[in-house]
């Protein structure tokens, strides 16, 4: 091994432990509440849903703390997102119902609340929209790419092994076949099927209605109305005294927000790794993930 190389890789190590011991530092001395933390005062949570849904983790814990405090008698659910990933708008929309089924959910739309947004939202006890707010989108997208022809003009030829001829359905190294499309259809109708089951539960409406209207289009919050999608009309502060209301609080309700989370930015690191390192032949890394999102 040459003296360049030695002190290379001498390098990159004592740079990885430097970045470890900052990160297990600035972990340890971040300030933050953690779920024990009980609220002295009475009053309505706020949970904020903003941008991509691509994640649950963080919308769930703040669900399960404000179902714990008995200090929060009704929570708003404030929602400005586009929609995201099925996973996660799922498993929201599952701990949503939940929490509806113990204390008042009030959902509040911003201006976007489409797809996953919409999907997060049905299983609230109310839903409150601005008359512009853009919303529903009922429907499952899935985009797939083919580099086969520009990888041929470089010069580049690609090899895979697999143990079914649909293993990898969707690489965008080879063709997109008849028996393809086929199958990966046959998930999206399926999963398009879940959507518009959840939506009539959370909404209580028929299958049938929702179906009409289960196309992939767009809404604006009027006409989201008028198809039973949304309750009323109105703005987050009207969702909040809403919400103040159904819980029997007279006067403005007190607005209480969740404990900020404890960063531990070690577990970023580990998590980013774990990104960066994920199979090229995984579903993500090839770009197929369904998606429930305007698009």
């Amino acid at each position: 091994m040459s003296k360049k190389t030695v002190i290379i890789t001498m390098s990159v190590v004592v740079s990885l432990i430097i970045l470890f011991a900052l990160s297990v530092r600035i972990a340890a001395t971040i300030i933050g509440s953690g779920d024990s933390t009980a609220l002295s005062k009475e009053g309505v949570g706020l949970i904020e849903v903003k941008g991509m849904i691509l994640d649950s983790k963080e919308t769930i814990r703040q669900l399960r703390y404000f179902l714990k405090q008995n200090s929060v008698k009704a929570v708003v659910l404030r929602v400005d997102s586009p929609g995201g990933i099925v996973a996660p708008s799922q498993e929201i929309y599952a701990e949503v119902k939940k929490f509806a089924a113990k204390k008042k959910i009030i959902v509040s739309m911003g201006s976007l609340a489409a797809s996953g947004g919409y999907y997060i939202s049905a299983p609230a006890t109310m839903i409150y929209a601005n008359p512009g707010t853009i919303t529903a989108s009922i429907g499952v997208i899935l985009k797939l790419s083919n580099i086969e022809s520009l990888m041929d003009k470089i010069g580049i030829k690609s090899h895979t092994l697999k143990t079914g001829k649909f293993k990898d359905s969707g690489s965008p190294l080879r063709e997109f076949s008849a028996e393809d499309r086929a199958m990966l259809q046959a998930v999206i109708d399926n999963t398009h099927q879940q959507f518009v089951k959840a939506v009539a539960e959370g909404r209580k409406l028929p299958l049938e209605d929702v179906r009409k209207i289960a196309d992939g289009r767009i809404l604006s919050g009027e006409q989201a109305q008028e198809h039973k999608l949304v309750d009323r009309l109105g703005t987050l502060q009207d969702a909040i005294e809403e919400a103040g209301r159904q819980a029997g609080i007279s006067g403005d309700p007190e607005l209480l927000l969740p404990p900020k989370k404890k960063v531990n930015y070690l577990d970023l690191l580990v998590e980013g790794t774990e990104n960066t390192f994920h199979g090229p032949l995984g579903l993500a890394a090839r770009g197929m993930r369904m998606m429930y999102e305007v698009d």
